[in-house]
């Protein structure tokens, strides 16, 4: 077995920065930040290059949208960071801090309804390079989906967002067809005639907007496009479910600002090594949406981020 010379506390630091230790070995993987899980072609014979030329030559996807470049030795971490940057490639991605944004591709999918890349690429912008340096009770996962197929698993995150398409009727324009083309139309069975007139159960309907357009007489339209937005979700060895706040947003910078707002609270009111989901059931979940609901959090920003909270670990899970 080969002698391993690199010391923890060079380890510890290096894995700050992205570079994750291979097990046995005194080289480490590359943990390239994607951004939203789209890179160029430059970029990506760039990656290449730098895995011949740093690394083993493999390079492997990350379940959160990052590239990992196998094999890279340490006395070649910061030669292998200036290789990337010549691409607008950087590394990171760890740490008890807000993770690189997951995006589905609903900026291009049939069903998407949002520009999931545009939004991800913004959250990336000013909530992962923004809180870069801001200490969290524990590492806080943030995705986006296109539409309530849920490919990213945005309820499974400390927060999801999913587009959203909200149906509108027009009594006065439904004729309440024996054959109605939004009922056929509508993959959750939440609309139906009865009584000569159609409904829309909203307890059902989950504003997936697959029935928009297809009314032949025009009498269902779309209320909004918008944003659902989930807490409280956590993959791993303890499985939350998030949970939808009560509203839907129709704003774009309403929803970005109950994602910051969620991350100060988290910051503020999360106990040192617990997930965001562990907050929230310590709190409750009233007691949360009705702060991520109102401005005092916002207000308070400046405090809770110069508030000298979370400077030592203790992840628990």
């Amino acid at each position: 077995m080969a002698t391993l010379t690199v010391k923890p506390a060079d380890e510890k630091r290096v894995k700050a920065m992205g570079f994750l230790s291979n097990k046995g070995t005194d080289n480490f993987s590359a943990r390239i930040i994607t951004v939203n899980g789209k890179i160029t072609a430059a970029q990506q014979r760039c990656i290449a290059e730098a895995a011949e030329k740093f690394g083993n030559g493999i390079v492997t996807f990350t379940t959160r949208l990052t590239i990992e470049v196998q094999g890279v030795p340490y006395d070649k971490i910061e030669e292998f960071q200036e290789f990337i940057a010549k691409e607008g490639l950087k590394t990171g991605g760890t740490g008890s801090v807000v993770r690189p944004v997951v995006s589905c591709k609903g900026t291009t999918c049939q069903y998407g309804l949002i520009d999931t890349f545009a939004l991800s690429e913004e959250i990336h912008h000013r909530f992962y390079e923004g809180y870069h340096t801001v200490k969290l009770p524990h590492k806080f996962k943030i995705a986006v989906g296109g539409c309530p197929n849920n490919c990213v698993k945005p309820d499974l995150n400390d927060l999801g967002i999913i587009g959203q398409r909200k149906p509108k009727l027009d009594e006065d324009e439904c004729n309440g067809c024996k054959k109605c083309s939004v009922e056929k139309a509508c993959p959750m069975n939440a609309a139906k005639v009865e009584d000569g007139l159609l409904e829309i159960d909203p307890a059902v309907c989950n504003n997936c907007g697959r029935c928009i357009g297809t009314c032949h007489f025009d009498a269902l339209t779309a209320e909004f496009t918008g944003y659902k937005i989930y807490i409280g979700g956590r993959w791993g060895k303890h499985v939350a479910q998030g949970r939808a706040l009560d509203k839907v947003f129709a704003d774009k910078d309403e929803a970005l600002n109950v994602i910051e707002k969620a991350i100060l609270l988290f910051r503020e009111q999360g106990k040192t090594g617990e997930r965001f989901s562990d907050t929230i059931e310590r709190l409750g979940f009233e007691n949360v949406q009705k702060q991520l609901l109102s401005d005092d959090l916002l207000e308070r920003k400046q405090q809770i981020l110069d508030a000298d909270l979370h400077m030592v670990g203790g992840a628990t899970c």
